[in-house]
C-alpha cells in the first residue's frame, strides 16, 4: 500500500512538471495538458485512482494545497493597482458575483435540465473565475496594466467567495431542516458573520504578527518561508473548523493584508512560493481530473453541453455588462472582461466535494456537478486560455505584440544611439535614467522613456505597464548595473539580463572573477566596457541595425541578433554564439571610415 501511494505521488509530480514544461516550450496553457494527462491516467487507462488511493485523507490534503494556492495569489494583489483600475474591481467583484449566480442557476436549471438545488450550488460554484489559470496566463500575455488588474483582482477575491456563498448554499439545502423557520435563518446568518470575522481577523492578524517579526529580524531567514506557510495553513485549518470553506477566505486574506505591508525582503519569499504554487497546482489538476468517474461523464448530456456553451457565450458576459454599466470600464475593456473568465483549481476542488454532498443528501442529479463542472474548466480554459493574447491585441489592450521587448538603464550618448536605432528597426524597447535631460534625443526619436530609479516602486509601477523580456544595465557605475542584474534576474530570467564588461578583465575570471550569481551577463565582448563604447561613440561609431544580405565589413562588432519571429539573441562571452538564421537582422557598432583604420581591432578597443 505504501509503495503504491509513493508510486501514485511520484507519476502525479513528475508527470504535471513534465506537462508544464511542455508547454511552456509550445507556449500553451499548463492547463491544458495537465488536464489531459490526468483524464489519460485516470477514467481513460485506469492506472491513477486518487481516491482508493489516498481514501479519506485526499480531499483534506487539497484543501490544505488550495490554501497555499490562494495565499500566493493574494500576495500578487497590491492596493496601488486600484489606482489605476478605478471602480471595474469593485463592479467585478460586488456587483458581478451575485448577478453571476442567479444567471448560471437560472441556465442549470432552463438549459441543463438541473433540478433548484443542485442548480443552485452549481451557479455558485461558477461564480469564481480561478487564478491558477488567470495568473500564468497573464504572465505570458502582454495586457496593459488596468486590464491585467481587472482579471486578478477578480480571479483571487471571488475565489474564496465563491467557495463561500456554495457552502451557505449546501448549507440551506441539506443541513437546514425542511420548513424551518427565522430563529433558522438567523442562526445560520450568525453563523456565516462568524466564519467570516474569525477568517478576516486571523488574515489580518497573522500579517501584522509577520511585518512585526521579520521587521525586527525575529526569525532568522531559513525559517521565514516555513513561518508564511506554517501561518497560512492555519489561516485556513482554525476558520473550517467554524464553517466549511470559511478557511479559504482567511488564506486569501492573510496573504493581501502581508502583500501590503510591504515587508522588505517579501519579493524573494514570494518567488519560492510561486514555485511551489507550480508544484502544487501541477498535481492538483493530474489528481482531481484522474478522480473523474468515466461512468457519469458518459452521461453528459446534449442539454449539460448547451449549459457549458451558455456559461461561456451567454452568463458570464452578460453578467459583466450588466455589473459593468454606467462604469469607468470602456467598451473595449467590458468587452474583453467579459468573454475572458477560465475555471480553475477551486471550482474544481469545491465540486469534488459539493457533488456527492448532494447525492447523499438524495438530491437527484447532484452526481452531474462534478462533471458538468469539470465540462466548464475544459471549455472556459480552452476557448480563453488561446484567445486571451490574440483578443488583447485585436482591442488594443495588449502592450506589445509578440516581439521581445528590452530595456536599457542608463541614458548615455551611445546607449541613446543604441536604443534609437533599435526603435527604428520596429524592436520595442524603453530607455531608463533619473535624469530627463539625458533621454532628450531618445524621447524626440519616438523611443519611450522612464525618468525613475529603477530599484525604486515608482519604477515597478512604471515599468508594469511595459515589462521588459531582456535587460541591458548600461550606467557607467559597474556595480549598480549588477545589482540591477541580480534584482530583476529572478522576474525576467537570469539568462535575459545583461550588463557592461567590467574595466578591469579578472573580473571575469572563472575562478577568481566575480559570480555569475550576482551579475548580470556581458554584453558584447570582455573589453567592451562603458569607456571604451563611450570612446567609440565619440570616434564617430554608430549603432546600425543590418539586414542577412548585408556585407559584413571587416570591423563590424555584432551585438544582438534580431531573429524573424521577434526574439532577441544578444552576443556575450558568457555563453557561445548563435549561428545567424534566414531572415535573421543585426544590431552591430559600425566604424565611421574603414580607410583610416590599420587594422582590424577587438571589439572594446577605441581607435587612436
Amino acid at each position: 500500500m505504501e509503495h503504491g501511494v509513493a508510486t501514485t505521488i511520484l507519476c502525479v509530480v513528475a508527470g504535471g512538471i513534465a506537462a508544464q514544461v511542455l508547454a511552456a516550450r509550445l507556449r500553451i496553457p499548463a492547463i491544458v495538458l495537465l488536464l489531459a494527462l490526468g483524464f489519460l491516467v485516470g477514467p481513460v487507462l485506469g492506472l491513477l485512482h486518487p481516491t482508493r488511493d489516498f481514501g479519506p485523507n485526499l480531499r483534506p490534503l487539497i484543501g490544505l494545497a488550495v490554501a497555499i494556492v490562494v495565499f500566493e495569489g493574494g500576495l500578487a494583489l497590491d492596493f496601488r493597482e486600484l489606482r489605476a483600475s478605478g471602480e471595474g474591481v469593485l463592479r467585478l467583484t460586488a456587483f458581478a458575483l451575485p448577478i453571476n449566480f442567479v444567471l448560471g442557476t437560472l441556465a442549470a436549471h432552463l438549459i441543463g435540465g438541473m433540478m433548484w438545488g443542485p442548480a443552485s450550488v452549481f451557479g455558485a460554484i461558477l461564480v469564481v473565475t480561478g487564478p491558477t489559470v488567470i495568473l500564468p496566463l497573464l504572465r505570458h500575455a502582454r495586457l496593459e496594466r488596468r486590464s491585467a488588474a481587472f482579471l486578478r483582482w477578480e480571479a483571487i477575491v471571488n475565489d474564496p467567495v465563491g467557495a463561500i456563498l456554495t457552502a451557505v448554499v449546501i448549507e440551506i439545502l441539506v443541513g437546514v431542516p425542511h420548513g424551518a423557520g427565522e430563529d433558522q435563518a438567523t442562526a445560520l446568518m450568525l453563523h456565516l458573520a462568524e466564519g467570516v470575522v474569525v477568517a478576516g481577523a486571523l488574515g489580518v492578524g497573522s500579517a501584522f504578527l509577520v511585518a512585526w517579526a521579520f521587521r525586527r529580524d525575529l526569525v532568522a531567514e531559513t525559517l521565514k518561508t516555513p513561518v508564511l506557510l506554517a501561518l497560512a495553513l492555519v489561516a485556513y485549518v482554525m476558520p473550517n473548523l467554524l464553517m466549511n470553506e470559511a478557511g479559504l477566505i482567511g488564506a486569501t486574506v492573510f496573504g493581501i493584508a502581508l502583500a501590503n505591508r510591504h515587508v522588505p525582503g517579501l519579493a524573494e519569499l514570494r518567488r519560492f512560493k510561486e514555485a511551489l504554487v507550480v508544484l502544487l497546482v501541477s498535481c492538483l489538476f493530474v489528481v482531481l481530473t484522474a478522480d473523474l468517474d468515466l461512468a457519469l461523464l458518459g452521461k453528459l448530456s446534449v442539454p449539460i453541453l448547451g449549459l457549458t456553451a451558455s456559461i461561456l457565450f451567454i452568463v458570464r458576459p452578460a453578467a459583466i455588462w450588466l455589473a459593468t454599466m454606467r462604469s469607468d470600464l470602456s467598451r473595449r475593456e467590458r468587452l474583453f472582461v467579459g468573454w475572458i473568465g477560465p475555471r480553475g483549481i477551486v471550482a474544481a476542488a469545491v465540486a469534488g466535494l459539493a457533488g456527492p454532498r448532494l447525492s447523499e443528501a438524495g438530491y437527484a442529479g447532484g452526481d452531474l456537478i462534478q462533471p458538468t463542472v469539470f465540462a466548464v474548466i475544459v471549455a472556459t480554459v480552452l476557448a480563453h486560455g488561446f484567445s486571451l493574447g490574440p483578443l488583447a491585441r485585436r482591442l488594443g489592450l495588449s502592450t506589445a505584440a509578440d516581439t521581445q521587448r528590452l530595456a536599457v538603464v542608463g541614458a548615455s550618448p551611445w546607449a541613446s544611439d543604441l536604443v534609437i536605432a533599435l526603435h527604428r528597426a520596429g524592436v520595442p524597447v524603453v530607455i531608463i535614467d533619473i535624469y530627463p535631460g539625458a533621454m532628450l534625443a531618445a524621447r524626440e526619436a519616438g523611443v519611450p522613456t522612464l525618468q525613475a530609479e529603477l530599484l525604486s516602486r515608482s519604477a515597478e509601477e512604471g515599468m508594469a505597464d511595459h515589462p521588459p523580456d531582456h535587460l541591458l544595465a548600461a550606467t557607467r557605475d559597474e556595480l549598480y548595473n549588477a545589482l540591477v542584474c541580480t534584482r530583476l534576474a529572478p522576474e525576467i530570467g537570469r539568462e535575459r539580463v545583461y550588463q557592461l564588461a567590467p574595466s578591469e578583465n579578472h573580473l571575469l575570471h572563472e575562478d577568481t572573477g566575480v559570480s555569475r550569481d550576482v551579475r548580470g551577463k556581458v554584453f558584447g565582448d570582455a573589453e567592451a566596457s562603458f569607456d571604451a563604447l563611450a570612446g567609440r561613440h565619440e570616434a564617430g561609431w554608430r549603432f546600425v541595425v543590418t539586414g542577412q544580405d548585408a556585407v559584413e565589413r571587416p570591423n563590424d562588432v555584432h551585438l544582438i541578433a534580431i531573429k524573424a519571429d521577434g526574439s532577441l539573441t544578444f552576443v556575450s562571452v558568457d555563453h557561445e554564439a548563435n549561428e545567424v538564421a534566414e531572415g535573421d537582422r543585426s544590431l552591430i557598432l559600425q566604424a565611421p571610415d574603414l580607410a583610416t583604420i590599420d587594422a582590424v581591432e577587438r571589439p572594446g578597443q577605441v581607435p587612436a
